[in-house]
């Protein structure tokens, strides 16, 4: 079995993990958990998402949010950015590394962005461009939703993942996020298509988002690691989900994922028992 020695960890529960609760979070204790994080050694956070108020008014803060964190040596803060109003936003805020998102199966882009894929890549293209111009030190990443399965269509063709991909890398991307949005994949999956994306696309570098609807992220993550990857999304407590992908539960929990690289000897740099601490 062919592991990596260490893998980077991204919280993505001030973002995906909050953006689900019916109760709006006080920008306070959104604060408070970032810092948490912090404290417990996670090092890439996913503050917020720049999307409209109306849409998702859990993340009607975001500008204060990013305001307000907690400035530490060696960690970074990432947003979503739906599209260019939400890049101009972010970019005003001073977001360093924005995340881009574009559903690798049709039904699922116009469910989540109200416009077909190819529509979404046009708008995406105008995004990377304006950002690469105002700010051309700030990190792009472009998450690739329902890569292995939509809730709408069923199993996602893998022949429809690589025409988004190199769409993407028309436009310059070299950072891709593979998000199992409904948790509906399955390990052999998992590692056939990262293999197959990995050969072709080298220059790229590879992330895995990972929800457990079925139980079977954790299952999905060995296999995303023996196929190479060291870069993944989680969120503290499990929670989380994709208001458009009808049945799908929360995240891969963060403290679970970094339990079973510890227990492996793949190292994070988190402390496991101040993390549980800060998920209490």
């Amino acid at each position: 079995m062919q592991l990596p020695q260490k893998v980077l960890i991204t919280d993505v529960v001030a973002r995906d993990g909050f953006q689900n609760e019916d109760r709006v979070i006080p920008t306070q204790d959104k604060i408070r958990v970032i810092e948490g994080l912090v404290q417990a050694g996670v090092t890439s956070i996913e503050v917020t998402s720049f999307v409209h108020p109306r849409v998702v008014p859990q993340l009607a803060d975001a500008s204060e949010v990013i305001a307000q964190l907690p400035r530490h040596a060696g960690v970074s803060y990432s947003a979503l950015v739906p599209n260019i109003k939400g890049a101009q936003r972010a970019l005003a805020a001073g977001v360093t590394e924005l995340h881009l998102v574009v559903s690798a199966s049709e039904s699922h882009n116009r469910a989540n962005l109200n416009r077909s894929t190819q529509e979404t890549l046009a708008q995406l293209a105008e995004v990377i461009s304006y950002v690469q111009q105002e700010n051309p030190q700030a990190v792009l990443v472009t998450c690739i939703s329902t890569v292995f399965h939509c809730p709408f269509e069923g199993r996602t063709p893998l022949a429809r993942a690589l025409w988004v991909i190199e769409g993407l890398l028309k436009m310059g991307i070299r950072n891709i996020n593979l998000a199992d949005t409904d948790g509906a994949a399955n390990p052999l999956q998992i590692w056939q298509t990262i293999s197959t994306v990995k050969e072709r696309f080298p220059e790229v570098t590879w992330s895995l988002h990972l929800h457990n609807t079925r139980d079977m992220a954790l299952a999905n993550a060995l296999a995303g690691l023996q196929a190479g990857i060291t870069l993944f999304d989680c969120a503290l407590g499990g929670i989380g989900g994709c208001p458009f992908a009808p049945g799908a539960t929360g995240n891969i929990s963060t403290e679970d994922l970094v339990h079973m690289l510890h227990e492996m000897g793949i190292a994070t740099g988190i402390d496991l028992a101040m993390l549980l601490s800060k998920g209490e």
